[in-house]
């Protein structure tokens, strides 16, 4: 008897724990004999998809030279003592450095025609040697590199800094953030630098790839800004860059305002100087023919901005101390573009309003504001052809190896191509290359070998800017056909309207 009450017992425990186990579980139809469905947790959302994933691009850094120094150590008072404290120079030092980047700066000559004399290259490599002349190795790389970080590190206070009115050194000319890029660093394209403000989210761009959210874009080697509103590109304009000894940096910057009839105060430069027309801070007026920025001035992170007062001539073409340059009507029509992605109540009539009253200047603050993406792609896919773009500021990205990514990233490989398409292409990224067969770098050169190749290599680029005299090259492919970047959207190339001909009159029948 008590061995059944056991089993009894025992069995009821096990009953009890299946019922339990049941309920806890949510199987109650079970239980009662229905054919209830079982109720489950929906799934979390499926993660919103990313761009295409961004080739990655080697890409050389932008070199240190002497008027983008010249520029700082006017334009930020602390720098100097930041050179005392942290690269140990005297005050003899950087007196002599002033003078030197000062020279220098004063030696630069502009050609109407929007070409240089020189390269980026170049300019580094004279800038690293008068340095290493003046402090020693050692002191002119912390020099280089303070000036680097120092330009990185404005980035995150640049719009604080960016005044309506002049500032209080009284210039407004603008100087380049240079990349810091590692020298010969796979570089995802939109990875922002360090400190860098605003940084939109990977998810909404990376380069290479379309924008995703409202934007403007800059390719400096296309010579080309866009316009994008939450996805879609609205409008596209031709521009003039920086020249060689200030190139455009890739990264990202901002715009909050637009300027209009901004006022101009020449700066404490050679240029200045030798003119007869300015003098070094005497303030030029709004709407003054001798104010170079133009009817509208917009920052876009200081030091830089995108500004008008450009001649037809110089746009797509180097015109600019690293802002971005367009004619008085292009920046008109572009701020109306601005003002309505930005959200700001702008019309035309407003435009046209501040137009007629030049000598009152006028700020328009945006509601949002508006990125501004700076990108250096010297090959990009686009309306099913390969656009190649020569390398303006010798960063060394038109390789082979640079051309497979960017192909991969739009899910085409080199074998996908013709043997024709593939021998051209290879033959133009050459050709539009900074270095023509081949990168300057190589390890197994000696010092002796290096230095000649350079030379070499420096003179090679004056004799392919003919391929010749080309900017872009457009190669068809037919496995590219509908992927890529879209192509401009009714592109405001600058140029005037073209003047109707006139007709003859017609001849009196007799």
């Amino acid at each position: 008897m008590k061995t059944l009450l056991r089993i009894i017992a025992f069995l009821s425990v096990v009953a009890a724990l299946i019922v339990g186990g049941l309920v806890l579980t949510g199987r109650k139809d079970l239980l009662l004999g229905e054919e209830t469905a079982v109720v489950t947790p929906p799934p979390p959302p499926a993660a919103t998809p990313l761009p295409t994933p961004p080739p990655v691009i080697k890409m050389a850094p932008l070199p240190v030279t002497l008027p983008m120094l010249d520029a700082l150590l006017q334009l930020d008072e602390r720098f100097p003592q930041e050179l005392k404290t942290r690269a140990s120079l005297t005050d003899e030092q950087i007196a002599q450095l002033k003078t030197l980047a000062h020279e220098e700066t004063g030696k630069l000559r502009e050609d109407e025609s929007g070409e240089s004399t020189t390269t980026t290259e170049a300019a580094g490599e004279l800038a690293t040697q008068k340095l290493t002349e003046l402090v020693g190795a050692e002191k002119a790389r912390l020099i280089s590199d303070l000036t680097l970080e120092r330009l990185r590190s404005g980035l995150e206070n640049d719009l604080a800094l960016a005044s309506p009115s002049p500032s209080p050194s009284g210039s407004e000319t603008p100087i380049p953030m240079p990349s810091t890029t590692p020298a010969e660093t796979s570089v995802p394209p939109m990875s922002a630098i360090p400190g860098a403000s605003p940084s939109p989210s990977p998810a909404a761009s990376t380069a290479y790839n379309i924008p995703l959210d409202t934007r403007i874009v800059v390719n400096a080697p296309a010579y080309r800004m866009d316009v994008f509103q939450n996805g879609q590109l609205l409008k596209s304009y031709k521009i003039g860059i920086g020249y060689p000894e200030f190139p455009l940096p890739d990264g990202m910057r901002k715009a909050s305002s637009i300027i209009f009839n901004p006022t101009w105060t020449p700066p404490d430069e050679p240029w200045v100087e030798a003119s007869k027309r300015v003098k070094v801070g005497q303030k030029v007026a709004a709407g003054d023919a001798l104010n170079p920025l133009g009817v509208i001035k917009i920052p876009i992170g200081m030091p830089s901005l995108i500004h008008g007062g450009k001649q037809p001539a110089r746009i797509g073409a180097f015109a600019s101390h690293g802002c971005v340059g367009l004619t008085n009507k292009q920046v008109q029509e572009f701020t109306k573009y601005l003002a309505q992605v930005g959200g700001a109540d702008l019309t035309e009539e407003q435009i046209a309003a501040y137009e007629k009253t030049p000598t009152q200047t006028k700020v328009v603050k945006l509601k949002q504001t508006v990125p501004v993406e700076f990108r250096y792609d010297t090959i990009v896919v686009s309306d099913g052809a390969l656009h190649i773009y020569r390398d303006v500021y010798d960063r060394d990205t038109n390789t082979e190896e640079n051309l497979r990514s960017v192909l991969e990233a739009n899910g085409v490989t080199m074998d996908d191509l013709t043997v024709k398409e593939k021998a051209e292409a290879l033959k133009i990224i050459d050709l539009m290359s900074s270095h023509p067969s081949g990168s300057a770098a190589d390890a197994n050169l000696t010092e002796a070998e290096k230095k000649a190749k350079k030379a070499k290599n420096i003179e090679a680029q004056k004799l392919t800017a003919s391929v010749k005299g080309k900017k872009e090259v457009v190669i068809p492919i037919a496995a590219l056909a509908g992927k890529g970047y879209p192509a401009p959207v009714d592109l405001n190339t600058g140029a005037p309207p073209a003047k109707p001909k006139a007709t003859a009159p017609a001849k009196k029948k007799k």
